[in-house]
């Protein structure tokens, strides 16, 4: 068969349903699309189905069971995924650790950890037989750089870009690469998630800059996954212009 077949994880909205329309572009590609909301899936499918086959499988990435019967399930001319886009994350809330809901911590390690590790061991196998594929997982510049409320967050996006890592030092001796982009302040339904739906408060993240968008993020993985085959791309870390690291943290006492 021509072309690749890609499969994203929270496909639905943001990055994953950027990257979705740019591989879209390109004769042949077949896509794979998931993500727990099946509406949005289908309008996608939808407006890509002209150029693009496209599978959607509505699931949750945190359950490991639907996870593999999903890709055992494939049809046939899906089977053989030649990029495995871990897209799927969140961040829930801003609290500090001592006053944080305990559910929020759940729902982000089960996503933003479990579900990249269910995905890549069920996608895996079959990459490493046919001594071809690509993994590209998304992590985050919070899993390299601190800030407060970042806690979970930030500790579930560096196990990402430690995995990716430590799955390069598993494959290698193969043809299978493994890339990690970071990406960070980029203006999507991220932060309207962080705050449960409160448009005014994820307005106010983006306010008065000029934030990455999810395009960028599209961009990115696109030229990562089109390098020649001797090419792996290890980690690749981007923020807007308008967004750098601040100074150390220091409390005064006010007297």
């Amino acid at each position: 068969m021509s072309g690749k077949t890609i499969f994203i994880t929270g496909a639905s909205a943001g990055f994953g349903a950027a990257s979705a329309r740019m591989f879209a572009k390109e004769k042949g590609n077949r896509l794979i699309l998931t993500a727990r909301r099946t509406e949005p899936l289908l309008k996608l499918q939808e407006e890509l189905a002209a150029n693009a086959e496209v599978h959607i499988i509505p699931l949750d990435v945190s359950d490991r069971e639907a996870v593999q019967g999903a890709i055992e399930s494939l049809p046939e001319r899906f089977r053989c995924i030649d990029i495995l886009l871990n897209n799927a994350g969140l961040a829930l809330g801003l609290e500090p650790a001592h006053q944080v809901d305990l559910d929020d911590w759940d729902t982000m390690v089960d996503t933003n950890i479990k579900g990249v590790m269910y995905c890549t061991r069920f996608v895996l196998p079959g990459m490493v037989d046919r001594n071809h594929g690509h993994i590209v997982n998304i992590s985050s510049t919070a899993g390299a750089w601190p800030y407060p409320g970042g806690n979970v967050y930030g500790g579930t996006k560096a196990f990402v870009t430690q995995f990716s890592r430590n799955l390069r030092c598993d494959l290698l001796g193969t043809r299978v690469r493994v890339s990690c982009i970071q990406p960070g302040m980029a203006e999507t339904e991220f932060s309207k998630v962080r705050f449960k739906g409160n448009d005014e408060q994820a307005a106010g993240v983006y306010r008065g800059t000029e934030p990455l968008t999810a395009e960028d993020i599209a961009e990115t993985v696109h030229w990562i996954t089109n390098q020649p085959p001797h090419v792996n791309v290890n980690t690749l870390e981007l923020m807007s212009i308008d967004q750098a690291w601040g100074p150390f943290a220091i409390h005064r006492e006010q007297k």
